[in-house]
């Protein structure tokens, strides 16, 4: 089954929801403001992104000014925790299938990886 880290709000979101409804593909819908994933997650998605977190967060966001989340004396662990603790700063949409794993940016992404 295909995993979606999903929020409504998002117009990328949504335009890779709609995507995948297109295809027929059975999805998992994960509503990751209300369910965040957990720090060992995001790791295992981090790798396989081939990313490192902060390519992941959405730096225009709140949190990150807050916390200060662009000195470099933040460590992996502190960003990856900071993604926990405010889901907002994650990018959106992940989907996942299997050991393959597409960040919906643009949504046509996804394509490779169904």
């Amino acid at each position: 089954m295909i995993k979606i880290y999903h929020n409504p709000r998002c117009s990328k979101s949504r335009a890779t929801m709609e995507l995948l409804e297109q295809r027929d593909v059975n999805v998992k819908v994960i509503r990751y403001l209300e369910t965040p994933p957990s720090a060992e997650e995001l790791e295992l998605l981090l790798s396989k992104l081939g990313m490192e977190p902060r390519d992941l967060m959405r730096k225009g966001e709140k949190p990150y000014r807050d916390l200060n989340l662009e000195e470099d004396t933040k460590t992996r662990a502190d960003l990856i925790e900071a993604m926990v603790k405010h889901p907002i700063l994650i990018e959106r949409p992940i989907v996942v299938n299997h050991e393959k794993v597409a960040l919906g940016r643009p949504p046509e992404n996804v394509l490779g990886i169904l």
